[in-house]
C-alpha cells in the first residue's frame, strides 16, 4: 500500500536564483559582496555593543542580538548561494537541507519577535521616560530574548521534524536557492494539505501578531509626539525610534511585497526576488541604518580603533 513511487532520497536540487549561465558570475560577485559586508557590518555591531560602556543600553542589547539574527540568517543562505554559482549541479544532501530550514526558519522568526520588542522599547522611551528604567530592566530585556530564542527554535524545530520523518516522491527539484518550507511541501507523499494549512496559520499569526505589537507602539509613539508642545522634544523623539522604524518598514515592506501581490501577477521569481531581500539585502542594511544614522555607534566605532 503506497510503496510505488516512494523515493528515499539523499539530497535535493536546488534550481537557484536564474537559469542564464551567464549572470552566473556576475552575481556571485555580487552575492559575495553583499555577504561580505553583511559579516563585517554585523560583526561589528556586536563588537561595538559589547566593548563600548556608551552602548550598554536596552537599545543597544537588543540591536545587538538583531545583529546576531541578521548575521546567522545571512550566513545559513549566503555561502550555499555562493557554492551553487560556481558548481555545474546544485544540490544539498537530505540532512543539510533539513538544519537549512530549521535554522532559515529560527532566524527569521527571531527576527519578527526582536523587531516588536524593539518597538516596545521605542513605546516604553517616548510614552514613559521617567518609568524606562523600571519597566526595561535588565532582567525583562533577558526575559524577552530568552522567550524569543525558545519561541523561535521551537517553532523551527516542530516544521523541520514534522516535514523531514514525512516521505518525499516524486521530483527531488526545489524551485528554490535555498531549503524553504513552502517549495518542499507539495513533494511531500501525504500529510501535504495538512503541514501547508499549518504553515499557514503559524506564519499569519507571527505576522499579525507581531506586526500588531509593532503598529500599536508606533500608533502610540505618534500620539505622544503630536502632544508635544516642544519642537526639541519631538525630534528626540523622532531621532530615539527612527532608526528602528526604517529597518520595520523594509523589513515588511519587502514581505508585503511577496505576499499581498494579485493572483495573476504572482509568480516564483518575485518569491525569489523578495527572498533574496530579506535573507540578504535586509541583514546587510540594518547595520547600516543603524550606524550611518547613530552618533553614539560612530563615536563608539572612532573610539575603537584609536585605542
Amino acid at each position: 500500500m503506497g510503496q510505488h513511487n516512494l523515493t528515499v532520497l539523499t539530497e535535493f536540487i536546488l534550481m537557484g536564483l536564474t537559469r542564464w549561465p551567464e549572470l552566473q558570475i556576475p552575481l556571485f560577485g555580487v552575492f559575495l559582496i553583499i555577504y561580505l559586508i553583511t559579516v563585517v557590518g554585523n560583526l561589528t555591531m556586536i563588537i561595538l555593543t559589547k566593548l563600548d560602556s556608551h552602548l550598554h543600553t536596552t537599545m543597544y542589547f537588543f540591536i545587538r542580538h538583531l545583529a546576531f539574527v541578521d548575521l546567522g540568517n545571512s550566513t545559513v543562505i549566503c555561502p550555499k548561494v555562493l557554492a551553487n554559482f560556481v558548481v555545474d549541479r546544485n544540490t544539498i544532501s537530505y540532512y543539510a537541507c533539513a538544519a537549512q530550514l530549521a535554522f532559515f526558519l529560527m532566524f527569521i522568526i527571531s527576527e519578527f519577535f526582536i523587531l516588536s520588542a524593539m518597538a516596545y522599547d521605542c513605546y516604553v522611551a517616548i510614552c514613559n521616560p521617567l518609568l524606562y528604567y523600571v519597566i526595561m530592566s535588565q532582567r525583562l530585556c533577558h526575559v524577552l530574548v530568552g522567550i524569543q530564542y525558545l519561541y523561535s527554535t521551537f517553532q523551527a524545530l516542530m516544521f523541520t521534524i514534522k516535514i523531514f520523518t514525512l516521505t518525499f516522491c516524486g521530483s527531488n527539484v526545489i524551485s528554490h536557492f535555498y531549503s524553504d518550507d513552502v517549495p518542499l511541501l507539495p513533494m511531500l507523499c501525504s500529510n501535504a494539505q495538512e503541514m501547508e494549512l499549518l504553515s499557514i496559520l503559524f506564519s499569519v499569526f507571527n505576522l499579525v501578531s507581531f506586526f500588531l505589537i509593532v503598529l500599536v507602539s508606533y500608533m502610540l509613539i505618534l500620539l505622544a509626539i503630536c502632544q508635544m508642545h516642544s519642537a526639541e522634544g519631538r525630534k528626540k523623539a523622532f531621532s530615539t525610534c527612527g532608526s528602528h522604524l526604517t529597518v520595520v518598514v523594509v523589513f515588511y515592506g519587502s514581505l508585503l511585497f511577496m505576499y499581498v501581490q494579485p493572483n495573476s501577477t504572482h509568480f516564483f521569481d518575485t518569491d525569489k526576488m523578495g527572498s533574496v531581500f530579506y535573507t540578504l539585502v535586509i541583514p546587510m542594511l540594518n547595520p547600516l541604518i543603524y550606524s550611518l544614522r547613530n552618533k553614539e555607534v560612530k563615536n563608539a566605532f572612532y573610539k575603537l580603533f584609536e585605542n
